[in-house]
């Protein structure tokens, strides 16, 4: 049984690593914001929007727990879930935990491109940006460093990138 959860803040590549990784090791991948979307039939924007922080969170949370029962599974979990609830406690009881490192240089770059999107980025100009990268990077890190695991996923940008990140993350974790 495997179960393993990817941690990391947006654009660490927790989707583009999880897949490929995933079918690397012949285990399903599930990406927690398209799970939300597709049993809520909302994106997760518009539940933001609905429920509020507090409200999406527990949900999130809920839904947490749900794919935290499915067994060989490589699950993408969103930027803010470990930062709630007993959510990185539960993930590190449940299978292993590995958060994405990324540097806000490249985070910046992978996201710059993506503020429309993203509907927390719109609108902000670079140096703002990179500002709101850097705080969220600095509020989150007490909780990503709880992983398990860390991996640098700062060289994710063609096939063959990703092709070793994922030898290399099968090596240290051992599959």
């Amino acid at each position: 049984m495997t179960r393993i959860f990817l941690l990391g803040y947006m654009g660490a590549g927790k989707t583009t690593l999880g897949k490929a990784f995933a079918k690397e090791c012949g285990l399903s991948f599930i990406d927690l914001d398209w799970y939300i979307e597709e049993r809520y039939h909302k994106t997760v924007s518009e539940l933001f929007k609905e429920k509020g922080e507090q409200g999406f969170r527990e949900l999130e949370r809920n839904i947490l727990h749900e794919v935290g029962a499915i067994e060989d599974a490589i699950i993408s979990t969103g930027g803010g879930t470990p930062c709630f609830f007993d959510n990185m406690e539960f993930m590190n009881q449940h299978g292993m935990t590995i958060y994405l490192d990324v540097h806000p240089d490249v985070l910046f770059r992978r996201l710059r491109v993506a503020t429309q999107a993203r509907p927390i980025l719109q609108g902000k100009k670079d140096e703002e940006l990179y500002a709101f990268i850097v705080e969220k990077l600095n509020e989150r890190s007490c909780y990503y460093s709880r992983a398990q695991y860390v991996f640098n996923a700062s060289k994710l940008d063609n096939h063959w990138q990703i092709k070793e990140s994922v030898q290399t993350l099968c090596e240290m974790i051992g599959v």
